[in-house]
């Protein structure tokens, strides 16, 4: 089976000829988040952007709150919002990263890092599930997600000690 953050049905998504298209991976960090949290986020990401390609810019927001409020009213760890099947409009992601030093008192510092890290590859998986035009349901989507969030930062703990 294919992995799905290498799939490259968004060519018939995205016309590119343009000019105008932004591709990549972006960090957006809240003033006060934790700098072990800013670090661990961007060594990630720089993994991310030498293995995958992101065909339409995505933006992460690291946001300094323990939880996100999702469009339905949840309140979750992550959120990954698009607009359907309009690729002009750039999606974004939000990742809660506030509880950071709760979490190291409870699970310490590696766990700590690697939910966020998780939250953010489960996010990842949203986007590249909307930009390739898989069909799901909504718990096949959550389940690719959690498993392929799994199996990146299990490929990204080879390249270190600590994430």
């Amino acid at each position: 089976m294919e992995h799905i953050w290498m799939i490259e049905d968004w060519e018939k998504n995205i016309d590119f000829n343009d000019g105008n298209r932004k591709t990549g991976l972006r960090l957006r960090f809240d003033k006060d988040i934790d700098p072990e949290v800013r670090r661990a986020c961007k060594e990630f990401a720089a993994f991310l952007r030498r293995e995958y390609f992101f065909p339409l810019r995505v933006v992460v927001y690291v946001k300094n709150k323990t939880k996100i409020i999702a469009m339905d009213g949840d309140r979750v760890y992550g959120t990954f919002t698009w607009w359907e099947d309009d690729y002009e409009i750039p999606p974004y992601i939000r990742v809660a990263a506030g509880d950071y030093q709760d979490k190291c008192k409870r699970w310490g510092k590696d766990s700590a890092l690697t939910a966020i890290l998780l939250t953010i590859a489960h996010e990842l998986t949203h986007y590249f599930q909307w930009i390739n035009s898989l069909t799901l349901t909504s718990i096949g989507r959550e389940r690719q997600a959690t498993k392929y969030a799994r199996y990146v930062l299990d490929d990204y703990a080879e390249t270190r000690e600590h994430p």
